[in-house]
């Protein structure tokens, strides 16, 4: 476990796992239609919460799955959408997380001349790509929006925006 990690569990009680008072939250990754969470889920046991290796899927009051990328990301690993009983999450709906990530320029400590690759490190996708030595930028065309560099920034430089 590096310092980091350690830092970042023995804060973790201190974040709200509750998702923000907007109708918009991130969803897991293998859904169709956003309706569905509404009609379907609250018949659930929530399993996809349960089976997640990285406990990132969390149920929020109305007992919806969100997404919550305080300490991990996801993997793509399939397995809540193969534990989900209502059709909500389905193997053949498998896609990018419906957000865009970005990082903010002035909070960002490698576009202050830090050298900083916490973002970089996790990033599967290899997409996190710097300007010369500084200024991480996002390669969209590569970024799955699966949230490894949010809770791995040291200042909290990293941005989820819900695509529309």
């Amino acid at each position: 476990m590096n310092r980091r990690e350690l830092f970042g569990s023995l804060t973790s009680g201190l974040k709200n796992d509750k998702p923000h008072k907007s109708a918009e939250v991130l969803r897991p990754p293998y859904n169709k239609d956003d309706s569905l969470f509404l009609q379907e889920c609250h018949k659930c046991e929530a399993k996809c919460a349960d089976i997640c290796e990285e406990n990132i899927i969390k149920i929020a009051e109305d007992a919806t799955p969100y997404l919550s990328f305080d300490m991990s990301g996801c993997t793509f690993c399939d397995e809540c959408a193969s534990v989900c009983e209502f059709g909500v999450l389905e193997l053949e709906n498998r896609d990018n997380i419906n957000a865009n990530i970005d990082i903010s320029v002035s909070a960002c400590i490698s576009w202050h001349d830090v050298m900083c690759f916490s973002c970089k490190d996790p990033c599967l996708e290899n997409a996190i790509v710097f300007q010369g030595l500084f200024k991480p930028v996002i390669d969209m065309s590569k970024c799955t929006a699966c949230g490894f560099c949010i809770s791995r920034c040291p200042v909290s430089a990293i941005e989820v925006e819900f695509k529309q």
